[in-house]
């Protein structure tokens, strides 16, 4: 890492003095000029992407952190900006690289036809919910048709219908109500397998994804797939409000 901005400078003077970055600049423009890639951190806003803009233009491979937005919208007005450039952009959780994660991927098929899903994990369903509904679209990729929420608030539980009929159950429930933590269950005609994925160095796969991009220009997930996973937790928040069935192409 040679550049870093952060909009309050005494926390970016503070992370270069710690992590011995050269260079720490007044503008995320300036932080974005003559690198071989930009990392865009979550700040807890949810409008971190505002700051992908600008490399994305100039060409410079780019890492969003998740979540890309909070509303399928704006995820798709970055997804037209990536398309726009042909700038290498990735935006993904964690989890969907983990090895356990990848190893069900792989072994998904010797449960034989799968029809039912869950994944459950703690905290806000936008959130952090995507990091149970990426383990999801890691094994089994995206296709979601509609949500239907039938928790209560800060408890979800989402019933995902996917194209070809598969239902997945999300369940994010908020501290007071469940301890956090983060699996996946998947139900097969010919068996059944359940994954508390190890979360040891699971920065470390995830950077190693987005440094082979920045080598190669060739992206770890669509652009699109990750809007969709916007979509599908926006979808879900808006059923528990509205009391209904919500299709992905409402929110889109």
């Amino acid at each position: 890492m040679i550049k870093v901005w952060d909009p309050d400078p005494i926390w970016a003077e503070r992370l270069a003095e710690t992590c011995d970055i050269p260079e720490v600049c007044e503008t995320p423009e300036a932080c974005s000029e003559g690198v071989d890639g930009v990392v865009i951190v979550d700040d807890g806003s949810g409008e971190h992407s505002q700051y992908a803009a600008h490399p994305l233009k100039k060409g410079i491979p780019t890492f969003c952190d998740k979540p890309l937005a909070m509303t399928a919208r704006r995820a798709q007005e970055i997804a037209d900006l990536v398309r726009e450039t042909g700038t290498p952009f990735m935006s993904a959780s964690s989890l969907r690289f983990v090895p356990d994660i990848v190893a069900l991927r792989d072994g998904v098929a010797d449960l034989g036809e799968v029809h039912l899903a869950t994944a459950v994990c703690g905290n806000e369903l936008v959130y952090y919910g995507i990091h149970a509904l990426s383990m999801v679209y890691g094994v089994f990729g995206g296709g979601a048709i509609s949500c239907v929420n039938v928790g209560q608030p800060g408890r979800n539980i989402v019933r995902v219908r996917f194209q070809k009929g598969r239902d997945l159950v999300l369940m994010v429930a908020e501290r007071e109500f469940m301890r956090a933590g983060y699996q996946i269950s998947v139900y097969g005609t010919g068996g059944w397998r359940t994954v508390n994925p190890d979360l040891a160095d699971l920065y470390y796969f995830l950077q190693e994804r987005f440094i082979h991009m920045v080598r190669t220009g060739e992206e770890p997930v669509p652009v699109e797939e990750e809007v969709e996973v916007i979509a599908v937790l926006e979808a879900g928040k808006r059923s528990l409000t509205e009391g209904r069935e919500v299709a992905i192409s409402e929110v889109r």
